[in-house]
Order: structure tokens, then C-alpha cells, then sequence
């Protein structure tokens, strides 16, 4: 079974001490060698911290949420694990459109907010380092873009606009999981490829700030971008399998087959749907999907990397 899997927390997860390698915690590389696999694999340069801001998050969630500091060292010591990977022949990295045609684990590395670069020029650091997707924002505002979590939302910054416009020029996917909806609207009317949202669910079903409403779904639609169905329970209207199965029959039917794709956000979160506990049941979750499961868990995102990506 091929599947795609647009934001997983391998290398944070690995840093507090989880074996991403052969483990069996929600997901790992002997679980996902189950599959042909193709991992948006995040980076998250956060360093957790207990204060008032967290204690918004949590209230905001609707489940514990540690607020950050950004460093780029961590950025460097995931990057590294990701390539220390690869090196043990483990996983392959996706470099260009090519990569992602042989079989076995791959790893697409994805920024997880831009709060750690200093300027939009720093996208061709990124790029040398075959980081090729990019979340404009995490739960934090920054100098580019305001977050779902902002008081104010200012959506672009002049500067987010030329991170988008410079995205687009490298090749680099513009991801707008963690985005405001000023910057969902914002940045699909600017970008000239399409875009994603890695991990989300929708506010017909379920309100919660994460979760995208149907004008910043057809904003996405418009640009043939996908959106990732996540398994954050709080994000859910049902935390269980059925749940997940309910936001992708709604994004399915409600606005088109070809715009649905799944962002599980394992490793990441501490709670699991009911059923989906880890990345093995994506076999049960294509059963119950029967007839879309090849262009839900592979030929939607796939369509879109392709766009993105350059080939050599």
C-alpha cells in the first residue's frame, strides 16, 4: 500500500526520547516500512516551556500544550538526525521529484514554522538543506505571518509575501497548517503553485481554533492544493477512527475527492483517536474509505509534490 503522510514529529519525538527507529509508539520507520511510504518528516526547533502562554494554548486546545522558545540549534539536531538516517540506510531523503518514485521510507523534510529563519533569503539555506516544505507559522505569530492562535490577525507581513513568492521560485511547498485565516487567504492569493494544509479539520463539524473553515477550504481548492486530516483528538468531532473518516467524507464530498490527504501529526500528539492508534490502522481507515483510499493516501498529495518540486 502506498501512502503519504503529511506531517509526522520523527525527529522532535526522537530528541525526548522516543524510538522513532523500531518502536511502537503511534508511528516509526519499522512501521512505516509497512507501507510505500512518503513522510512529511517535521522539524520543530521549539524548546517546550510551562508559563502563562501555556496555559492559553492548553485552554485554547482543549488539551495540555507546553508554550516554546525557537532555536536553531535544534533545527541543526533535527536536521542532522534526519540525515543520520539516511547515511545508516534507513530512509531516503527527497531531494527533488524523482526521489519520490522508489519504493521504501521516504523522508520530505518540513519546516514546522518560520519563526526560526531571520529573513526570507534564508529559504535558500533551506533549500540546500533539501528542507522543502515550509509551515509559515506554528502557534505563534512571527515576522512573516499571523498564527490560527494570533488576538490580531494581520495575516502576510511584506516580508511573508516574498516568503511565498521566493517559496514558489525554489520549489519549496508553502504549508499552511498552525496559519491564521488572514494568512490562509493571503498567501493562496499570492502563491502561483498549491499549496497545503499538512494537519487539519474542518469548523462545520467540529469549532476549534486548528480547524479550517469552507471559505479558507475553497481558498486552498482554488490553488488544487490538499488539506492533510489529522488525528488531534480536540480537533475532532468524534475522537475516534469514525471521526477521522467523517472529516474526510465531508472534505470529499463537500468540495472535491482530489483535495483530500491525510496529515496524522504522529509522534506529535500525546492523545490517539479511538481505533487509530498508530500508523498501521491507515489499513483500516482505507477500508472504511473504499473507492478514494488511492487518491486520499497517495495520488492527491503526490499531484501536488509533483508541482511543486523541481526534477533534477
Amino acid at each position: 500500500m502506498k501512502l503519504i503522510d503529511l506531517h509526522e514529529d520523527l525527529a522532535y519525538s526522537n530528541q525526548v526520547g522516543t524510538d522513532v527507529i523500531e518502536g511502537n509508539r503511534q508511528s516509526s520507520i519499522k512501521m512505516l516500512k509497512e507501507f510505500d511510504s512518503l513522510i512529511f518528516a517535521s522539524i520543530f526547533p521549539h524548546v517546550d516551556t510551562l508559563d502563562e502562554r501555556s496555559e492559553e494554548l492548553t485552554a485554547l486546545y482543549g488539551n495540555p500544550t507546553r508554550s516554546t522558545n525557537f532555536s536553531l540549534e535544534l533545527f541543526l539536531d533535527q536536521v542532522k538526525f534526519y540525515y543520520y538516517l539516511e547515511r545508516k540506510g534507513i530512509v531516503k531523503i527527497v531531494r527533488n521529484a524523482n526521489d519520490i518514485e522508489p519504493k521504501g521510507v521516504k523522508l520530505l523534510l518540513s519546516l514546522e514554522g518560520a519563526d526560526v529563519l531571520r529573513d526570507y533569503s534564508d529559504l535558500y539555506l533551506l533549500k540546500e538543506l533539501h528542507v522543502l516544505n515550509l509551515g509559515l507559522t506554528w502557534n505563534y505569530d512571527n515576522k512573516f505571518a499571523s498564527s490560527c492562535m494570533a488576538k490580531k490577525d494581520y495575516g502576510l507581513t511584506s516580508e511573508g509575501e516574498e516568503l511565498v513568492k521566493l517559496a514558489n521560485k525554489l520549489g519549496i511547498i508553502i504549508d499552511l497548517a498552525h496559519a491564521g485565516k488572514r494568512t490562509v487567504l493571503e498567501a493562496t492569493s499570492i502563491s502561483k503553485k498549491p499549496v497545503i494544509d499538512s494537519h487539519t479539520n474542518f469548523t462545520r463539524l467540529k469549532q476549534h481554533k486548528r480547524n479550517l473553515d469552507d471559505e479558507e477550504i475553497e481558498a486552498i481548492v482554488k490553488t488544487k492544493g490538499v488539506m492533510g486530516i489529522t488525528a488531534i483528538v480536540s480537533t475532532l468531532k468524534e475522537p475516534t477512527i469514525n471521526g477521522i473518516v467523517e472529516s474526510i467524507k465531508y472534505l470529499g464530498e463537500s468540495f472535491g475527492w482530489e483535495y483530500v490527504a491525510i496529515g496524522t501529526d504522529f509522534l506529535g500528539i500525546g492523545e490517539t483517536p479511538k481505533g487509530f492508534e498508530n500508523i498501521l490502522r491507515v489499513k483500516e481507515l482505507a477500508r472504511a474509505i473504499e473507492g478514494h483510499e488511492e487518491e486520499v493516501l497517495w495520488k492527491n498529495a503526490y499531484r501536488v509534490i509533483k508541482e511543486n518540486l523541481s526534477s533534477g
